[in-house]
């Protein structure tokens, strides 16, 4: 199926034609048009297949199609400032031939720039939920005039805890409109949310919920918790990696990650949570320029960081969950394409990779590297990874097992 046969809007192929995209991705062609018959829909997809433009285009060709009254007609509502501001380069992308305005609402930065924005008139806004509200308990937004109502990354949400704001915004919704709840995994807290948000909602559903991209070729590199920087080194040496991006738990992990690595003489960029809107975003273009081979993240990046061609993802420290998992990696093989997956794992660590392969029904081939000393002395004892292993619930979803 092309683009072209979506019953899009004239413009709005015009860019897209522009962009050299040639034919949907699997969730857009099953999305679109049922957003288009203004149906509310709940869609689970993996990272990278294309989630963002499958809500972004059919809401700018609705808004194109009926010229209502003046106000926010569109609001995207996003877990990161990343998300909030990736929804948005894609509606600039894609509406060059459109008059519809847009802008990202978040957190960390002045106001005065949203607040001006929002003073000169805006179609469609992408926010995330504190900042959001920030603006409408100070009077700067009403929603009177909305039309449609999009989730994004809601699984994301849940975990960041912004259930309760997601709540207080929806009760300030108009209740006559279109409801777009997307999610690259649905528990059951998701699927009571949608009761209260979406009226007879559309299930479209790409892939297995806990799989990740089939492109992807994963390897365990077991190695003392000590020796992991001097691992990564070698592997960063000695396997070709045009573009890799590299996950700590901590901020403070990242910090020292990142310095270890520039003083090896690599060019490293460094995102978390700690770093302001303009380092992120610095950080961000040098390495999708390519003039940083190597981006340092926590888990703030495992969504919301579009950027093409990731050869390598390579978790320094295992993720808590198996769905954190496949977050992470799924930043690599994106659209149909290929891409590697390395874990540097210490043995308090081989109880997450054993939780991980049960949820992805998958043996993660074990990799030493025989010229390497394993066998270093460290001064300092390893600290203990915070883990508490996973009970799988009758219904699917996983609860932890209580500390005895």
């Amino acid at each position: 199926m092309s683009f072209d046969k979506l019953g899009l809007h004239p413009d709005l192929l015009k860019g897209i034609h522009d962009l050299g995209f040639l034919r949907p991705t699997p969730v857009q062609a099953e999305s679109i048009p049922h957003i288009l018959a203004r149906r509310d829909i709940i869609a689970t997809a993996q990272t990278g297949t294309g989630k963002t433009a499958a809500f972004v285009l059919p809401i700018l060709h609705l808004l194109l199609s009926e010229r209502k009254k003046k106000g926010i007609r569109a609001l995207i509502l996003a877990p990161t400032r990343e998300l909030a501001l990736q929804s948005m380069d894609h509606l600039k992308m894609l509406s060059r031939y459109v008059p519809l305005k847009g802008h990202a609402i978040f957190g960390g930065v002045p106001m005065e720039p949203q607040i001006r924005a929002l003073s000169h008139g805006l179609d469609i806004v992408s926010a995330t939920p504190g900042r959001l509200l920030d603006h409408v308990y100070s009077g700067r937004i009403d929603f009177g005039a909305l039309e449609i109502f999009v989730l994004d990354e809601a699984d994301r949400m849940m975990d960041m805890g912004f259930l309760p704001d997601i709540q207080r915004i929806v009760s300030l919704l108009p209740p006559k409109r279109q409801s777009l709840i997307f999610s690259a995994t649905m528990p059951d807290e998701i699927m009571k949310l949608t009761n209260k948000v979406c009226h007879d909602p559309v299930r479209v559903q790409i892939g297995f919920k806990t799989s990740p991209p089939t492109g992807i070729r994963h390897a365990v590199y077991p190695v003392p918790f000590h020796q992991k920087s001097e691992l990564l080194l070698r592997l960063l040496n000695d396997v070709k990696m045009s573009s890799v991006l590299v996950f700590t738990r901590t901020k403070s992990r990242a910090e020292k990650l990142a310095q270890t690595l520039e003083r090896a003489g690599l060019r490293i960029s460094l995102i978390h949570g700690d770093r302001s809107q303009g380092q992120r975003l610095r950080a961000l273009e040098q390495f999708k320029r390519g003039r940083s081979p190597v981006l340092v993240a926590t888990d703030v990046a495992a969504r919301g960081i579009d950027v093409k061609d990731i050869s390598h993802v390579i978790n320094f420290d295992v993720p808590q969950t198996p769905e954190d998992y496949i977050h992470r990696i799924g930043r690599t093989a994106r659209a149909e394409a290929t891409g590697d997956a390395f874990s540097l794992v210490a043995p308090d660590e081989e109880e997450m990779i054993r939780e991980i392969e049960r949820v992805i029904n998958q043996r993660l081939p074990r990799i030493t590297l025989p010229d390497f000393n394993y066998k270093k002395a460290h001064p300092h004892p390893a600290p203990k990874a915070h883990f508490r292993p996973f009970s799988r619930h009758p219904q699917g979803n996983y609860h932890r097992r209580p500390r005895r």
